[in-house]
């Protein structure tokens, strides 16, 4: 049996990979969760799925887990996240650095075979190129939480260094899916368009972003356990990069709403003007072509008219 954890397992991504990796019968997946913007929905319901209740940044809350289970492979997914949420809250997302200390102490001093991190595109502040290169595009923000991301990012890196902890490190660009919270933009544009409201836009709408849809992030994820992958950084994304006026527009499109697209006024803070990943990397991964937007909006529209029936 391979056994995994996966902290932050009942958000969008860490459910997403816990069920993908649930379906292989010899893997053994822990989520652990403080459900402060998971939820227990979200947790796949399988014979080879627990869930424990308990908040990563305590040190006393996650000890236990670690010296409960043998793992091999830890995804530290658990963060503050949202851009409301992470400016609101600049303390609690600056204390997810004791969460990054504890599972790498943690996980140096027990069997465990590699660490992933969700680090995050927001490590690279306003870009100096597009589309954004791993190696190339300097971490220039200053935001509480991508510098807590590019901390982070440190830390895995020292500890491979100083002790042999094998890593692999996430840049997730924006991943949207079924399971995401409405707070998030895709989510809240369809849900809107769905219900024929307005969707409100913040600003003039021609800041950019690239939508990579969950199942891409989650095949990624799930390639890297290859060694070939061992102490990497990827950008996991999708490099088709649009305005966000141009996802309400095609948003609409999709749902056949009549939604009218209202603008509100700019952001002070934390809405970057443009986003691109260079995702050479991703598609060497998966060899195939990436999930449309199209495709992948549908999907969702699919879910949600499912989950309205049900």
């Amino acid at each position: 049996m391979t056994n995994f954890l996966i902290t932050g397992g009942a958000g969008n991504i860490g459910s997403a990979l816990a069920t993908q990796l649930a379906k292989t019968e010899s893997y053994n997946i822990t989520i652990v969760d403080n459900l402060s913007t998971g939820h227990v929905n979200k947790i796949p319901k399988a014979a080879n799925v627990s869930f424990i209740n308990a908040d990563v940044n305590i040190y006393n809350d996650i000890h236990p887990v670690f010296e409960r289970f043998d793992f091999d492979y830890v995804f530290h997914f658990a963060a503050v996240v949202g851009v409301k949420r992470t400016l609101e809250h600049p303390i609690g997302v600056l204390e997810d650095i004791e969460g990054i200390k504890n599972v790498l102490a943690l996980s140096k001093d027990s069997n465990v075979k590699r660490v992933f991190f969700s680090s995050s595109s927001e490590v690279y502040g306003e870009p100096f190129e597009i589309p954004q290169n791993e190696n190339t595009t300097p971490l220039n923000s200053r935001l509480p939480y991508a510098i807590v991301k590019n901390v982070g990012e440190a830390f895995f890196r020292s500890y491979e260094k100083e002790y042999g902890l094998p890593y692999t490190i996430f840049r997730f660009f924006n991943t949207y899916g079924p399971h995401q919270s409405l707070d998030f933009v895709v989510p809240k544009f369809l849900k809107a368009a769905l219900a024929g409201k307005p969707i409100e836009i913040h600003g003039d709408g021609l800041q950019t972003r690239s939508f990579c849809y969950i199942d891409d992030t989650i095949a990624t994820c799930i390639e890297t356990l290859h060694e070939d992958y061992k102490n990497s950084v990827l950008n996991v994304g999708n490099d088709r990069e649009m305005t966000v006026l141009e996802l309400a527009k095609e948003i609409i499109q999709v749902t056949g709403s009549q939604s009218e697209i209202i603008h509100l006024p700019a952001l002070t803070e934390g809405d970057m003007r443009r986003r691109c990943p260079d995702v050479t990397k991703m598609k060497a991964i998966l060899h195939r072509e990436l999930t449309t937007l199209h495709e992948g909006l549908l999907q969702m529209v699919d879910f949600y008219k499912s989950q309205s029936k049900s």
